[in-house]
């Protein structure tokens, strides 16, 4: 805590902050970013969220609490971003000036002057709750409350996944308290969907492949299925929990086609696989039970590297 104090007390004297998320952003890295915002903004601080691409409409709630300011950068904060590669489109920009790091992935490579690092926690957006209750002055309203329930909820799969923790209930039940719209958040993030997705996930099914004795079951999703689906990169997340429910499956493997040859790879396991294990060999990272990494080749070729690897683990 004390490490955390210090991180609190050095953005208690920042200004003009922008504040980096991961590429591809989820709920964690948004929320996240959109708290630490609201935060800063509440101290009479200039601050701004960069995001790498558009995030999926289903966030633009998070974006509402937040002022838009012009502001000449000093400093930058990167959440839940475990590596350079990670900001994406604005790596090269960003890389090497980042002042402080806030993740919760083991793996994190980021050089950054200060960094707050707990692999402990379920989710970036615990940290930055306890990270705001280290900040004199800052309060728990409702919006920075919805922003971290979301970050909660979707880095733990609506609190179903194994890095759920009695912390992260806690803290949960403490936006609630504060206002977070619980029921409008887990509906948006887990159960509704648009009819183009629903035509996505029929496509993404009949991919299902089961292999390894029943260990390992992966699914593609390739731009063709992407057209002829008519949805876009924000109707993606969620579909690398599928290989995972597959009954006796103790890794699951979504193959995501994107440009240029280059594959997106989501590892969703079961039982204790080490998913960040296996990642690292292909350059990857993140967390034990869910982990990614990018592989370049044909589907064929990628496809017969991963489940190379798989066989030798599992």
């Amino acid at each position: 805590m004390n490490k955390l104090k210090a991180v609190a007390n050095r953005l208690m004297t920042m200004d003009n902050v922008h504040i980096l998320t991961h590429r591809y952003p989820d709920g964690d890295t948004l929320g996240s970013a959109y708290a630490l915002c609201s935060a800063l903004q509440q101290l009479g601080k200039k601050a701004k969220v960069i995001t790498s691409g558009e995030p999926a409409k289903k966030y633009d709630f998070l974006k509402k609490g937040v002022k838009e300011q012009d502001f000449q950068r000093e400093y930058v904060v990167s959440v839940d971003v475990a590596a350079s590669s990670l900001l994406g489109e604005n790596e090269e920009e960003y890389k090497d000036i980042i002042d402080i790091c806030v993740d919760h992935h083991g793996t994190n490579s980021i050089e950054a002057k200060m960094k707050y690092i707990d692999a402990s926690s379920a989710s970036a957006a615990e940290i930055v709750f306890e990270l705001l209750g280290l900040m004199t002055g800052v309060n728990l309203n409702k919006h920075i409350a919805t922003c971290i329930y979301t970050g909660l909820s979707t880095d733990t799969g609506c609190f179903r996944y194994t890095n759920t923790t009695p912390k992260t209930h806690l803290i949960a039940a403490k936006t609630m308290a504060a206002g977070a719209p619980w029921e409008m958040i887990n509906a948006e993030m887990f159960e509704i969907m648009s009819p183009a997705r629903i035509e996505l996930q029929k496509l993404v099914y009949n991919t299902l492949e089961i292999t390894l004795k029943g260990k390992l079951a992966l699914i593609v999703v390739t731009l063709d299925m992407l057209k002829k689906a008519g949805v876009g990169d924000d109707e993606v997340e969620g579909l690398a929990n599928i290989p995972r429910r597959v009954e006796g499956v103790l890794m699951g493997i979504t193959i995501r086609e994107k440009e240029d040859g280059v594959f997106k790879i989501s590892v969703r396991t079961n039982e204790g696989v080490d998913a960040s294990s296996y990642c690292q060999t292909f350059g990857g990272g993140g967390h034990v039970a869910a982990s990614g990494c990018t592989i370049e080749g044909t589907l064929e070729s990628v496809k017969k590297a991963l489940i190379d690897e798989a066989q030798r683990i599992l």
